[in-house]
């Protein structure tokens, strides 16, 4: 049996019996992997347990309205109800609201680097004019009062020597691969641990999206195999009856960044297990019994690859078995990368803290 893990709502003031109530829609939907019959059975039972609506505005009431503003479309030959595009992004929105909610937007930009020159943002550091320089570049009050001090304030002149440079910070782009672990074991032990994934997922694209856009991100899932998935499929992503083959999901990320232009490239894996699986040919070489050497070697083998390509791997690991740690603190050495041992409430900000870390310098 699945565990799923709650905590008291508390909802917004001045909020509609709408909005209260798409709240809960929205987190279940992440659950329910974006299945809305689901959803709104749960919401009919919470309805009934709790009484989350009342005699004014009933269940069948907010169903109307999620319709009528466009967060589900029905199919009435069919019998089907869908979420539309709006609610995927709400979904994401809420997530990065959730994850990352003590952030503030700031002015687009990408990483920063030790580095100045014809760059975006501008810096404390001044310097006397050169030709080429840009004209926003000039400091109006130092470039006035150089010219006071060399040539008087009887009669203002103002000399190309006289002009003085701020100076800007170059920036620089980063190329994210996200790799999630859908296998099995992601909802076995009585936890829900795609769920919490997901949001993470979600929460980075739309931080990346809406605070560095000049920056990629791909996120790629990995099971026996490994396939790329777009943002707005997030949502509907399930675990399957899957062994973890980290190779392949590692395989996959390089060939990702190859494609990228860009000289910082990382690659940020939630993970809560030890690879099982290989492919070999057309056939699986599978073994889920403790660590198999054939398995771990290749899986270590990958780490170097991208050691040597200077892409760094920086795994989140949601579990704390010994043995387990024990592999990831040896791959993680292979790599030269980092690794977090994380519960599922901490995922987040664990992201979030290795991201910004890594948009302060050259990864």
């Amino acid at each position: 049996m699945i565990g799923y893990r709650f905590s008291d709502l508390e909802p917004q003031k001045n909020q509609t019996p709408f909005e209260k109530l798409l709240d809960i829609f929205i987190q279940l939907m992440n659950i329910t992997s974006g299945n809305v019959s689901e959803t709104l059975d749960w919401m009919n039972d919470l309805d009934r347990q709790y009484k989350l609506t009342n005699d004014d505005y009933g269940m069948g009431d907010f169903i109307q309205e999620l319709k009528d503003k466009g967060y589900i479309s029905e199919n009435d030959d069919v019998n089907d109800i869908k979420m539309t595009p709006k609610t995927e992004q709400q979904i994401r929105k809420r997530a990065l609201d959730e994850v990352f909610g003590k952030i503030k937007k700031s002015k687009q930009g990408n990483h920063n680097t030790p580095y100045t020159g014809q760059g975006d943002e501008m810096s404390a550091d001044r310097r006397a004019y050169q030709f080429g320089d840009s004209l926003d570049q000039i400091s109006l009050t130092e470039s006035i009062k150089n010219a006071q001090i060399n040539h008087g304030i009887g009669e203002f002149s103002l000399a190309e020597s006289d002009l003085e440079i701020m100076e800007k910070e170059q920036k620089s782009q980063t190329s994210t691969v996200l790799m999630i672990d859908i296998s099995h074991s992601m909802i076995l032990y009585g936890e829900d641990r795609i769920t919490p994934a997901k949001k993470v997922a979600m929460a980075l694209a739309e931080l990346i999206k809406t605070k560095y856009p000049k920056d990629t991100l791909d996120i790629i899932v990995f099971g026996n195999d490994s396939w790329q998935v777009s943002v707005k499929d997030l949502p509907y992503l399930q675990v399957g009856p899957y062994h973890t083959n980290t190779v392949a999901g590692l395989e996959l990320a390089m060939e990702l960044l190859r494609r990228r232009k860009n000289k910082n490239k990382q690659i940020f894996m939630i993970t809560d297990g030890k690879p099982t699986c290989l492919k070999e040919g057309i056939n699986y070489y599978k073994n889920s019994n403790g660590l198999d050497r054939k398995i771990v070697n290749k899986t270590l083998t990958y780490a170097a690859q991208c050691r040597k390509l200077k892409i760094p791997i920086t795994t989140f690991m949601i579990a704390s078995d010994p043995y387990l740690k024990q592999f990831i603190q040896q791959f993680t050495e292979v790599n030269n990368g980092k690794a977090f041992y994380s519960n599922l409430d901490g995922l987040g900000s664990f992201v979030f803290e290795d991201f910004q870390n890594n948009r302060r310098k050259n990864v």
